[in-house]
């Protein structure tokens, strides 16, 4: 695991990390809801009515609750390497609980499917690019020929003159949204240190290493960029 995963996954072992997790993305990630309802229109165009998805970065459930809570005929296989964040994940969930398989573990500890579709979403930019190459290209092939991937992450321009701008935005956001100051420049500083992100040209480019076709970007804000691509 690359340093900077391993730092971002500590910090959920912190049990008052974990509690507040649910106020974070919201204030970091613009238009978070309409995210999770793109996610779940653009894996229905190709999808059955009683779909098995693949979730990696379950932790937390947001997602899972969202797609849950909009195709109530579909089921879910979440995955995520903090068990604190699947508990969490669980209680998100409520009483869709029962739909969702919760694996404790990475891609490799993911059953082999497979899968109609899969989704990864705030997760894919803690790893370096050739991890995010390998972890892209297993859930592919858990995946059925021809099924959706939606992935989304933190990506932006990564110019010397670039990034920083870009960081600065992603914080004022966070400002805007109702983050304290301090704890955003903290978080500013974490991601500016420890995560692998790369330009949105590249992050396609692992997509289309990794084996997905047809890949399209379908949402872009600030800092963070969404694709879809098939198997």
């Amino acid at each position: 695991m690359a340093e900077g995963a391993q730092h971002f996954l500590d910090s959920f072992k912190d049990p008052e990390a974990v509690a507040r997790y649910t106020e974070g993305p919201r204030r970091f990630v613009p238009g978070l809801d309409g995210l999770h309802r793109m996610t779940g229109l653009l894996l229905a165009e190709r999808v059955p009515a009683d779909a098995h998805i693949l979730v990696l970065g379950a932790g937390g459930g947001l997602e899972l609750k969202a797609l849950a809570d909009a195709w109530p005929g579909w089921t879910f296989t979440g995955v995520d390497p903090a068990g604190a964040m699947l508990g969490l994940a669980a209680q998100t969930l409520g009483a869709h609980a029962h739909r969702a398989e919760l694996v404790e573990g990475y891609i490799d500890d993911a059953p082999p499917g497979p899968f109609d579709g899969a989704i990864c979403l705030l997760t894919l930019h803690f790893l370096a690019t050739e991890e995010r190459i390998r972890t892209a290209a297993e859930i592919r092939k858990r995946l059925k020929p021809g099924a959706p991937f939606v992935a989304a992450h933190g990506s932006f321009p990564q110019g010397p003159d670039e990034r920083d701008r870009w960081l600065d935005r992603y914080a004022a956001f966070a400002i805007a949204s109702g983050g304290d100051p301090e704890q955003v420049a903290k978080g500013r500083q974490a991601v500016a240190t420890h995560v692998a992100m790369l330009s949105p040209e590249a992050d396609e480019d692992v997509l289309r290493t990794a084996g997905f076709t047809g890949v399209e970007q379908f949402y872009a804000a600030f800092t963070w960029r969404g694709w879809v691509g098939y198997a």
